[in-house]
């Protein structure tokens, strides 16, 4: 069971968290392996569940962007024959998916089954839809992509709160009000931490109590999963893996390559494996698919490929349903579970390049244990902001105080005017504030890096390479 929220941080109590609720997901830690070093690879809803549902960077795979409505971006057809839905049912699975999905084509995402959800933000309902997949007398195991659409921000604001700056709703009924059958657990904007990155007002308070309030609901989904696992008695044979698509929808964070917009928890029930582990391996969604084949049996681990490739639906496409697909370009991560350590498992990249059609602003990053280089390859542009965080209350009520206000560690016009490369220390500035890229004494590290990054982009097949040529 593959249990996906939508922009969700590592907030949780089993990550430390002091205020926010998340009994279940804390329970589950305790009973598998917490990853404290698991990353997306783009905070970008759907370029980020490509990578997780092929192995692949949306770079590669096609999906550099939104799905739906005019956006329009989609995944190579190609991409099925080592796609995860497609793998598993290759290998025998029974395949069904419930609630956020918002990746294309059907070809290279389909599943058996698309299970009924009951309302997109309550959650613990949809679980009942599940139980007949969990007792289906059947031969066949069954793989479930759970996919919730919370914490995202809504379409709504908390019309209670006072004055003009109303913080989002995200997915929460209006104060007094509850879904059916949901406890709502309320949280007081005074008592919520502010992360470093975002300000410390009260408009970002009210805002982070609301998103509080909507990951813990969605704590109780995953609550309700584990509790019809076990009463069909299938939670001790059934591998379960938490995560989220990226990090929180605040500016700093979503459509960023930074720390808090690509960290995501990682949580992992594996049967037999040794319990309340923590694991400091520097994983990323891109190990996801060849970690899940891998588990299923289906994965050549020399070749880092799926033993027997999919079939491909194409007709007609031509030239744009992409290059063969093959191999992984991420790996399996089976042997970490239940250990603390995973020797060689130091380095993560990300990739970005859109995230509504409209936010054109590619970025490329390698992280290691020490040091992160970001390249911002349209740097001389003002970086994007998808129209939800531009409206955010969070980022107007700061917006509002001109260019030099402070938005958290960063003033306005620098979090809106980037540097070419950002290079920071981790050890020393883990909040990404002093860009070591223009100081002297860095070069010879800067231009390590950059090799780096320009290795790792030809071995994905990255096309903005030839940025480095051309521009």
């Amino acid at each position: 069971m593959l249990f996906v929220t939508d922009d969700e941080s590592p907030i949780a109590g089993c990550y430390g968290s002091p205020v926010i609720q998340t009994p279940h997901l804390d329970a589950l830690a305790k009973d598998g392996t917490m990853f404290t070093n698991a990353y997306a690879t783009t905070a970008s809803c759907s370029a980020s569940r490509s990578v997780i549902l092929t192995g692949t960077h949306n770079h590669a795979n096609g999906q550099y962007g939104h799905v739906h409505d005019y956006h329009h971006f989609e995944t190579y057809a190609n991409c099925a024959a080592i796609s995860l839905p497609q793998q598993l049912k290759l290998l025998g699975y029974r395949t069904a998916h419930m609630g956020k999905n918002h990746v294309a084509p059907d070809s290279v995402y389909h599943y058996d089954q698309e299970l009924k959800v009951t309302g997109p933000h309550d959650s613990p309902n949809w679980v009942k839809n599940c139980e007949p997949l969990f007792n289906e007398k059947s031969d066949q195991p069954f793989y479930l992509a759970f996919w919730t659409h919370d914490p995202h921000r809504s379409g709504e604001e908390q019309q209670s709160v006072p004055g003009d700056l109303k913080p989002n709703a995200f997915g929460n009924p209006q104060v007094g009000k509850e879904y059916p059958g949901i406890k709502e657990v309320i949280y007081d904007p005074s008592k919520v931490v502010v992360p470093s990155y975002l300000p410390d007002t009260p408009e970002c308070r009210a805002e982070i109590a609301q998103y509080y309030q909507s990951a813990t609901r969605t704590d109780k989904a995953l609550g309700a999963l584990v509790e019809a696992l076990k009463k069909a008695g299938q939670y001790d044979n059934t591998i379960i893996i938490f995560t989220a698509d990226h990090g929180m929808a605040f500016p700093g964070a979503k459509t960023t390559v930074y720390e808090a917009g690509l960290r995501v928890p990682f949580v992992v029930h594996m049967p037999g494996a040794k319990p309340g582990v923590v694991n400091d391996a520097m994983i990323s969604h891109l190990d996801l698919t060849p970690t899940l084949v891998d588990a299923a049996g289906g994965l050549d681990k020399a070749a880092n490929a799926p033993k027997q490739l999919a079939p491909v639906e194409k007709a007609g496409l031509g030239e744009n349903a992409g290059k063969k697909f093959t191999r992984y370009q991420g790996r399996s991560w089976v042997g970490l579970v239940g250990r603390e350590h995973g020797e060689g498992w130091d380095e993560i990249s990300a990739s970005h390049t859109f995230h509504e059609i409209q936010m054109y602003y590619p970025m490329r990053a390698i992280r290691d244990r020490r040091y992160k280089l970001i390249w911002n390859i349209a740097s001389p542009l003002p970086f994007p902001f998808a129209s939800d965080l531009w409206a955010a209350s969070t980022w107007q009520g700061v917006w509002r105080k001109g260019p030099q206000a402070l938005y958290g560690n960063r003033t306005v016009d620098s979090y809106i005017h980037r540097p070419p490369f950002e290079l920071y220390d981790m050890e020393k500035d883990a909040a990404e504030t002093k860009n070591l890229a223009e100081d002297p004494t860095h070069k010879e590290l800067l231009e390590s890096m950059k090799k780096r990054l320009k290795e790792m982009q030809k071995r994905t097949d990255d096309p903005w390479r030839l940025k480095w040529e051309y521009e």
